[in-house]
């Protein structure tokens, strides 16, 4: 599969959506192989761990999100389910899971009702595969917004309970415990 190929029906190359969206998937692909490598036991799909790097947050084109150059409708906490759908569209469904399910350390539907996000509820937003849980686990590295910076761990468990806790404790600890379950697979 042509990756790029796949990008390039979305997004024009040369914009600055382009070179973020490139960029920062490009990191975290190659977080993904680096820790892949160095987990030979668990017998993860590269080729796969690659594309579903590159391709897991298509769908931020769909979103308005004019700090990352992203002018589209949509709330940015949909661009994983948007991305799923074009990349469903794609026939590649295995990718769009990667997609629905990249986001945070995962998102619960208790989650999804406590902070009022419009996605479905017919579905799970949890990585279920090893090859999810590691494109999960190595995208909380990375942001848009600072390209090629690689976050510490603490920064990242930091930042996940302070996106839960004001709201509800129990779900920041729930969300830091299935972080610190990746993180105990790939850290």
């Amino acid at each position: 599969m042509d990756v790029q190929n796949i990008i390039e029906r979305y997004y024009t190359q040369g914009t600055k959506a382009y070179q973020i969206l490139v960029e920062h998937s490009t990191s975290v692909a190659t977080l993904t192989l680096s820790i892949a490598a160095r987990h030979p036991e668990l017998n993860l799909d590269t080729t796969f761990l690659y594309e579903g790097a590159m391709l897991h947050d298509i769908g931020i084109c769909l979103t308005h999100a004019p700090e990352i150059y992203c002018f589209g409708r949509e709330p940015y906490h949909r661009h994983g389910y948007l991305g799923a759908t074009l990349l469903r569209k794609e026939g590649l469904e295995r990718h769009a899971l990667v997609c629905e399910r990249h986001t945070g350390s995962g998102i619960t539907h208790d989650e999804i009702t406590l902070a009022k996000l419009t996605l479905p509820k017919d579905r799970s937003y949890l990585p279920q595969s090893m090859e999810e849980k590691l494109i999960c686990y190595a995208d909380s590295f990375f942001s848009k917004t600072r390209l090629g910076q690689q976050k510490d761990y603490e920064t990242i468990r930091y930042k996940t309970w302070h996106l839960w806790s004001d709201r509800a404790p129990h779900l920041a600890q729930a969300a830091l415990d299935r972080l610190d379950a990746l993180h105990a697979l790939f850290g």
